[in-house]
């Protein structure tokens, strides 16, 4: 006897059981249902599938059910060992059991394949990933195609939910349907750096390259991912590579390729090809991107184009202080002194507070104008109000000021108070207060800075003894001269301003007595002072 009632179920269909329709029959301890849609249609294509059946026990019922024997991959495909070349680097982590990871088939009523493109486009979109894979399962067992941004919504799923393994399964599936677009493409190489890091992405992306079938796909999307590759591992060279690329193929760019394109060169310390890619961008009609203008306010600004620099600056709605401290320090270089304060006027009333580049960048201005005394007044107020953490970059320029001045009580009062700091002081600093006490004609202060140096185990330079040699002379400390060329390594340019300074002191016998010792040396006499020097040669 055969016992029949109606169950409002759909069909389905999984690994371990099959469901079709309202209408169910029950003989014995077996379980059939039957479909209530297009029966003499669907019946015949559930039965041209090799049925297993199995036996499940839902609570005190017997049941059977039923699993397709599909292939052992997620798409019933065998793997293809000559095509997908591209795919043979990446060694992926072994996926979990197919079993544990089969999804459901439902054998679909609707047949419409935009309707269902949709549903797969909505599924993928709220992440769903576990019904949208049963969805495009279904659709490819009844040879239904989703469209292509369908297919690029379930691949970007995928994706997010880190299921690297099956995003390209499936792109070797779309693939060989031919169901790809540049974003499927792209979509690919985003796997493949998640999987095995920017490089081994970019290797494909060149094999891919050389097929023409995957090149005719490629679209500026593509050529994007590949520079946001590039820059990820700051390879200046290949993102180079992929610019020109695209443009032979007669691809334009967009504000993001062009973005990428600038910040990845200001980054890399390309500047010129940086500012390449800007004309190229405004002949091409893009608007700039804000942090395109930001990097090319630093790449004009390197190139010494301060006139480009303020141009960009002025088109920005709100520049950031890294961008105006870069242009008032380009404009300070220039001597554009009113310009620097202009533009420093700008970022106080945008609300950017001023750090120590900024006051670097008045102070830098305000020296090249020759206004050393405007310099020195401009350090101590940012030092008495604390108006930024000093730093050594902001002592030197003071230091430099007071060396122009000849304030030598000045700069040995800087250099103290670096020490004080904590700050670490260079020989620049201690060279700079020698030749300051140099210009004041402050010679055993010059010896007396240089011994506080040795005594720091600050390494004196070339500089450091010039200074010094020069000093002494002015201080008539002939003795000090010679024990300072006795305690350096010969040096001609040590030797040419010794006997220079004594030539113009008219301290002849000293000035011969260093030339002969310059000839055994073997080091070359000046020419320039050669005439005075034959006169002292003269016994």
């Amino acid at each position: 006897m055969v016992d029949v009632w109606l169950s409002p179920v759909s069909i389905t269909a999984t690994s371990n059981q099959l469901n079709c329709g309202c209408y169910s029959f029950k003989k014995s301890s077996y379980v059939w249902r039957s479909c209530h849609w297009s029966l003499s249609h669907s019946l015949d294509y559930a039965l041209t599938m090799k049925l297993k059946p199995r036996h499940l026990v839902y609570g005190s019922v017997k049941m059977d059910s039923f699993s397709s024997e599909a292939d052992s991959s997620e798409f019933g495909l065998k793997e293809r060992e000559n095509e997908m070349s591209f795919l043979d680097g990446l060694e992926l982590e072994k996926p979990e059991p197919v079993r544990s990871r089969r999804s459901r088939i439902h054998f679909l009523e609707e047949r419409d394949e935009d309707m269902l493109s949709k549903r797969l486009l909505k599924l993928s979109r709220l992440d769903k990933l576990r019904s949208a894979s049963e969805l495009f399962d279904s659709m490819r067992i009844s040879s239904l195609q989703p469209n292509p941004h369908a297919c690029n919504s379930f691949l970007s799923c995928l994706l997010r939910n880190g299921d690297l393994q099956r995003v390209f399964t499936v792109f070797d599936y779309l693939s060989s349907k031919e169901n790809v677009t540049g974003h499927t493409y792209s979509l690919l190489l985003k796997a493949a750096a998640e999987a095995k890091g920017c490089d081994s992405a970019l290797r494909m992306f060149r094999e891919l390259e050389k097929d023409p079938k995957h090149k005719s796909h490629f679209d500026v999307v593509l050529y994007n991912t590949v520079i946001s590759l590039c820059g990820r591992v700051n390879n200046v060279y290949e993102t180079e590579r992929v610019w020109r690329v695209m443009n032979s193929d007669g691809l334009v760019g967009t504000e993001v390729t062009y973005s990428l394109l600038i910040c990845i060169f200001v980054r890399c310390g390309r500047s010129e090809l940086a500012l390449d890619a800007y004309d190229e961008m405004i002949n091409n009609k893009i608007t700039p991107r804000e942090d395109a203008m930001h990097a090319m306010i630093s790449a004009a600004t390197k190139e010494d184009q301060w006139s480009l620099a303020l141009k960009i600056f002025q088109s920005m709605s709100k520049p950031n202080l890294v961008a105006c401290n870069a242009l008032m320090n380009s404009l300070g270089k220039a001597g554009k002194v009113g310009l620097v304060f202009k533009v420093y006027s700008v970022a106080k009333s945008l609300g950017h507070k001023p750090d120590e580049y900024t006051w670097n960048a008045l102070l830098t201005a305000l020296y090249k104008a020759n206004r050393y005394e405007d310099v020195l007044q401009l350090f101590d107020m940012v030092r008495s109000e604390s108006l930024c953490g000093l730093n050594g970059y902001l002592y030197n320029t003071a230091l430099m000021s007071c060396q122009k001045l000849g304030c030598w009580e000045k700069a040995v009062k800087l250099l103290y108070e670096m020490e004080g700091s904590g700050l670490g002081v260079s020989t620049s600093s201690y060279n700079l207060v020698i030749s300051a006490c140099e210009k004041s004609r402050q010679s055993k202060v010059a010896l007396r800075v240089y011994e506080h140096m040795v005594q720091r185990e600050c390494k004196a330079d070339t500089f450091t003894y010039l200074s010094l040699v020069r000093s002494c002379i002015w201080g008539s400390l002939w003795d000090e001269v010679k024990d300072i060329l006795k305690k350096v390594e010969p040096d001609v340019s040590l030797y040419n301003a010794a006997i220079h300074g004594m030539c113009l002191r008219r301290e002849f016998k000293f000035a011969k007595e260093l030339y002969v010792e310059m000839g055994e040396m073997g080091l070359e006499h000046p020419s320039y002072d050669a005439a005075k020097l034959e006169e002292t040669l003269i016994v």
